[in-house]
């Protein structure tokens, strides 16, 4: 029975590979981008957003005061 699970799975691959229009540079191309993706999301899932928050707070405070946001009003 196993034997014949395999085989149709492989019947199965090797129909859609015939199917299958796409360059091996194609399909190269598409399996990076979906690892890529699954990288960011890997990455974005590992923090919270409260520390991602103070990540971006610490970042703010690295920098100048010249990225400072300028007083508006001219009275004062």
């Amino acid at each position: 029975i196993l034997e014949q699970i395999v085989s149709s799975k492989k019947q199965e691959e090797e129909k859609k590979r015939g199917l299958d229009k796409r360059t091996p540079a194609q399909v190269a191309y598409e399996k990076m981008q979906e690892k890529r993706q699954m990288e960011r999301i890997l990455k974005k899932a590992s923090k919270t957003h409260k520390q991602r928050v103070e990540d971006f707070n610490r970042h703010l405070d690295t920098l100048t005061e010249h990225y400072d946001i300028p007083k508006v009003s001219w009275t004062k």
